[in-house]
């Protein structure tokens, strides 16, 4: 892995988490472990990457810390229509760039964004396509 590469991924969990998505603590650690390997500096990155099973419960704080010191914190919009606008494109952005499976995709768009929308008219074709 890239020290891109482990960028990426936490810029990726980040949105996860801003999106309201779980994200397992040993998930976490080893995105720092992961960055730390790769290159990656900040001053709290060796702490995240370095912590034990027993202490898991400190790496959602040391992760955001973490993003923080790497400029890579990520806020959805305030307006929870518009944060659901956003989380749609982008996991319409994870499907064009082959990250996402397009299945896996237009279900989290069909369940998770389109019914808090009410099912918008832009949705629709993809909204059609899940129900037939």
């Amino acid at each position: 892995m890239t020290s891109d590469d482990a960028l990426d991924q936490f810029r990726h969990i980040a949105r996860e988490r801003a999106f309201g998505r779980h994200v397992g603590s040993d998930r976490l650690i080893q995105a720092g472990l992961d960055a730390l390997i790769a290159g990656v500096e900040s001053p709290s990155l060796a702490m995240l990457a370095g912590l034990l099973r027993s202490e898991e419960p400190e790496a959602p704080e040391l992760f955001g810390q973490v993003l923080d010191e790497l400029g890579l914190l990520f806020h959805p919009p305030s307006d929870p229509r518009a944060a659901k606008w956003a989380m749609g494109y982008w996991i319409a952005g994870q499907i064009a760039d082959g990250s996402l499976d397009p299945a896996a995709g237009t279900h989290l768009i069909w369940a998770d964004i389109a019914y808090d929308l009410g099912y918008p008219e832009e949705l629709e074709p993809l909204c059609t396509a899940r129900t037939t």
